[in-house]
This record gives C-alpha cells, structure tokens and sequence, in this order.
C-alpha cells in the first residue's frame, strides 16, 4: 500500500471540501492522470458561502470576479523544489447552472488535450524523498515562484483562480509519484494527519 503523504493545508481562511478522498476512491471518479486521491476546495467567505446562486447564475456564464475567493493566496501544502509551471493560461466565466452547449465543447477539447489543459494554470512541488504535488486552476499571471526554485512549507506560490476544466474559481490538489503526470501513479494524502470530507469547511490560518 502507497504511504501517505502528510500536508499543510495550502490556504489560509475557509474553503469547502468537494471531491474528497475520504468520501470515495477515486475522488474524481476516474484514475486518470493520476487523480484517485485528488481533492478540491472552493474558497467562501465567513459564512461559508460561495458567491449567491440567482436566477442568473441557472442561465448564464458568472465572471470569476464575482466569487469570494478569486484571487485568494494559494500556499505551499510541503517544503521542496518546484519542477513545473504554467500561469498564462486565460480564466475562464463559471458556469454553475443548466449544462452550457459552449462549456461542454471547451471541456471536451481540454481531455482531449491532456493533463495540462484540465489542469490550466498549476504548480507543481517536489519533495525530497520523490512525490509531486500538483495545485491546479490557478489564476492568470499569479504564479509568484520560478522553476527549480526550493520552498518553503506556507510560502506563497499563486493565487484561485479559474483556468482549465473548473467550473468555478476553486483549487485542486493531487500527489504522483513524479513530475511526468501521464506516468505517474496516484499517491494518498492527508492534511495535519487527517482529511476532511465533502461538504466539510475547513478553516486555516
């Protein structure tokens, strides 16, 4: 059985737990590129609200600024050297109400684009004994680190954003086994030992 790699959470203040491990493996429902143990959180604000769902948010696209945790620092779960990033990629209108004709043509030609385009804008930190982490839908021109360049565990690297196949501004986080993702192979996490399960708010800081 793999060993599970323990990790700070990656953020600061509250964020909702989706697509959590704990609920069921694999968490995406797919063991693609590696995601069995993957996990999202969505950033809210004190209540634990994301951005109000309207009549509107049921029809039509939401721009990103709209959500309470665009832009929101995204931390380093782990001390180690980053081994890849991408940050120039666009984000993207949510999309939370009846299934859109345009997203699900966008979201079709991600897949089949690869790990690299569902991710969109990402870090990716590796830790000294091999594991990678991934942090993925970051926000256009945020990424605050340089490749090869050694961190530090709660060091700032982007900010949420909503670039790849995200719905609305949230982060996702996985663990492989190395930086080549269409090779690797899933690894579990948790965060101070544990992981929170869907549906649950976690508060940091």
């Amino acid at each position: 059985m793999a060993i599970t790699l323990d990790l700070a959470y990656p953020f600061q203040g509250r964020w909702l737990t989706q697509n959590s491990p704990a609920n069921r493996v694999p968490s995406h429902g797919t063991i693609a590129y590696a995601s069995s143990y993957a996990i999202d959180f969505v950033p809210v604000d004190g209540s634990g609200r994301t951005a109000p769902f309207t009549l509107s948010s049921l029809f039509r696209p939401e721009p990103p600024t709209r959500f309470p945790g665009f832009g929101r620092p995204v931390l380093a779960p782990l001390a180690g050297v980053v081994v890849a990033i991408e940050g120039s990629e666009p984000d993207h209108a949510a999309h939370r109400g009846l299934p859109s004709v345009g997203y699900a043509v966008t979201q079709s030609r991600r897949a089949g684009a690869g790990w690299r385009a569902l991710a969109g804008n990402h870090v990716m930190v590796q830790t000294d004994n091999g594991p990678v982490v991934a942090l993925c839908h970051l926000q256009r021109g945020s990424v605050r680190v340089r490749l090869g360049q050694r961190i530090d565990v709660g060091q700032m690297l982007a900010a949420c954003g909503n670039s790849g196949n995200s719905t609305e501004p949230h982060l996702h986080l996985q663990a492989i086994s190395g930086a080549d993702v269409a090779h690797a192979v899933a690894v579990p996490i948790s965060f101070h030992g544990a992981l929170p399960r869907n549906g649950s708010v976690v508060e940091a800081g």
